[in-house]
C-alpha cells in the first residue's frame, strides 16, 4: 500500500482546517468550571474549562469590551459561547469565546439575541441598501429616552453647545426593566405619526439610553424596538451607550453611535465651522465671480477693437455692392437662359411642323395590315401542324388499347378485380373473372 507521510506542522495545519471547517464546532455553547484563570494587561483572558472527566483550554480576547466579569475565580460555574480552534505550534486544540456568563444569569437573554438577530437578517432588516441619509443640517430632533438619565441631558448640551438653533422634543420612556421595549416602541411611532400628520417636521430621531449591563439594556434588543426602527419613516440613530458587539436596534437604525452624545455629534454640525466653511466658500465663489468678471471685460475690450466691428459699417456697405453686383450677373444670366430656351423651342418647332403626319400615319397602318396578314398565316400554319402531330399519336396509342387487344383474340383474366398476370398468382377454387371482346365469364379454377 502506498504511504502517504506528513510532516508535524501539515497534520496539525490539515486538522486546524477540518475543525474551523465544519459548522459543529461554530458558535457553540459549553458549561463548565472555571480553573487557572489569567487576566493580561493585553485585554486578553486565558482560562480552563472543566468537568468531573475533561478539561479544555479557552481563551476571550479584548474581554473588557465583551462584558466579561473581572471578578471570576477558580470553580465558578460559567457558560461560554465560541468557536474550536487549533494552536498550530504544539498542537493543541482551544476555545475562543465571545461571550461568557456565571450560569443561570445570562445565557438565555443571549440565546434569545442570537435568534433574533438571525431572524431579522434574514429578513432583510439589517442591509446596508435600505438605510435612509441622515440630513445635512437637522432643524428639529425627536429623542426617545427617559427624561431622567444622562442621555437626555448629554444629548442638548452637546447638540446646543454645536449649533444652538436646533430644536429638540423628548418623548419621555423608560429605557428599562419591564414595559421598556413597549415605550421605546410607542415613542417612535408617535414621532412619526406626528409627521405624517403634519403636527410636527422632524428630521431625524435618536432613539438610545446611557451605558449598563446586558439586562439594563435588552429593551434595545426586543422584538417591538427592533420593528417600530424598521418600519420608521424617518431616520434613526441607535444610541446605547455600550462598548460591547451590536445590540439589534444598531444593526436595524440607519446609523449606529456608540453613545448618546456621539449621536449628536455624528448629526450635529459645529455652528462655527460651518459658518467657517459658508465664508470659505464665499470668499472662494467671489473670486471665481471677479475673475469671471474680469475676463469678460477683457474678451469685451477685445471684441470692441476688433477690425470686424470697427468697420461694421463700411464691411456692410461692401457686401451691399457685393450683392447688387451678383444680383446684376444673376439677372443677365437668366435673360440668356430664357433666350436661349426660346431659340431651341422655335427650332424644334420648325422641325416639327415639317413632318407630313398624315401620310406616316397612314403607312404605318398599311405596314401593321401586312403583318396582320403574316401573323394570321402563321397561325394557320402552325394549328394545322399541331393537328396532324395529334392524328399521329393517336394513331399510334390506338395500338395499344384494350380493345385492339381483345380484337386480336386475347382476353384479360381478373380476380378480384385485379390482372392476373402469372399463373403462380392462382389456386383452387379461386374465382375469376375473363374478359373476351365481347363478353366477360365468371370461372373457378379446378
Amino acid at each position: 500500500m502506498e504511504q502517504t507521510v506528513f510532516s508535524v506542522s501539515e497534520i496539525n495545519r490539515e486538522v486546524k482546517m477540518f475543525l474551523e471547517g465544519t459548522n459543529t464546532f461554530k458558535n457553540i455553547f459549553i458549561e463548565g468550571e472555571l480553573s487557572n484563570i489569567t487576566y493580561y494587561r493585553s485585554g486578553h483572558l486565558y482560562f480552563t474549562l472543566k468537568d468531573a472527566s475533561a478539561s479544555v483550554k479557552c481563551a476571550i480576547f479584548r474581554y473588557k469590551y465583551r462584558g466579561v466579569p473581572e471578578d471570576l475565580k477558580e470553580g465558578d460555574l460559567v457558560k461560554i459561547h465560541g468557536s474550536v480552534t487549533l494552536y498550530e505550534a504544539n498542537g493543541s486544540y482551544q476555545i475562543v469565546a465571545d461571550f461568557l456568563e456565571k450560569s443561570n444569569s445570562l445565557g438565555l437573554l443571549y440565546e434569545k439575541m442570537e435568534m433574533l438577530k438571525k431572524l431579522y437578517f434574514e429578513k432583510g432588516y439589517f442591509s446596508d441598501e435600505i438605510k435612509k441619509q441622515l440630513p445635512k443640517l437637522p432643524i428639529n430632533i425627536g429623542v426617545v429616552t427617559a427624561d431622567t438619565g444622562a442621555a437626555i441631558r448629554d444629548i442638548i448640551n452637546t447638540t446646543h453647545k454645536r449649533f444652538s438653533n436646533v430644536n429638540i422634543y423628548l418623548y419621555p420612556a423608560k429605557v428599562q426593566g419591564e414595559g421598556a421595549a413597549r415605550e421605546v416602541s410607542v415613542g417612535i411611532e408617535f414621532f412619526n405619526r406626528m409627521n405624517e400628520e403634519k403636527q410636527l417636521e422632524i428630521d431625524t430621531l435618536i432613539v438610545g439610553r446611557g451605558g449598563g449591563s446586558i439586562e439594563d439594556l435588552w429593551a434595545f434588543n426586543e422584538e417591538a424596538v427592533i420593528e417600530a426602527i424598521y418600519k420608521s419613516e424617518i431616520p434613526v440613530i441607535s444610541a446605547v451607550g455600550h462598548e460591547i458587539d451590536n445590540l439589534l436596534s444598531d444593526l436595524v437604525a440607519d446609523k449606529r453611535a456608540a453613545t448618546p452624545t456621539q449621536a449628536a455629534e455624528i448629526l450635529i454640525p459645529e455652528k462655527e465651522k460651518l459658518a467657517d466653511g459658508l465664508e470659505s466658500k464665499k470668499n472662494l465663489l467671489s473670486k471665481l465671480l471677479l475673475n469671471k468678471v474680469t475676463m469678460m471685460k477683457k474678451e469685451l475690450e477685445y471684441r470692441k477693437n476688433n477690425y470686424y466691428i470697427k468697420n461694421f459699417a463700411n464691411i456692410l456697405d461692401n457686401k451691399k455692392f457685393e450683392l447688387m453686383e451678383k444680383e446684376q450677373k444673376l439677372s443677365r444670366e437668366l435673360k440668356r437662359i430664357v433666350q436661349k430656351s426660346r431659340e431651341q423651342l422655335d427650332y424644334r418647332k420648325q422641325r416639327f411642323d415639317r413632318i407630313n403626319l398624315p401620310k406616316i400615319i397612314l403607312s404605318e397602318k398599311e405596314n401593321l395590315k401586312k403583318k396582320s396578314a403574316e401573323l394570321n398565316q402563321i397561325m394557320l400554319e402552325f394549328f394545322e401542324n399541331r393537328k396532324k402531330e395529334l392524328k399521329y399519336k393517336k394513331a399510334q396509342l390506338s395500338k395499344y388499347s384494350v380493345n385492339d387487344i381483345l380484337k386480336q383474340g386475347y382476353t384479360i383474366t381478373r380476380k378480384n378485380g385485379k390482372i392476373v398476370k402469372r399463373g403462380i398468382e392462382l389456386s383452387k377454387e379461386d374465382k375469376l373473372e375473363i374478359q373476351f371482346l365481347d363478353v366477360k365469364k365468371k370461372v373457378v379454377v379446378k
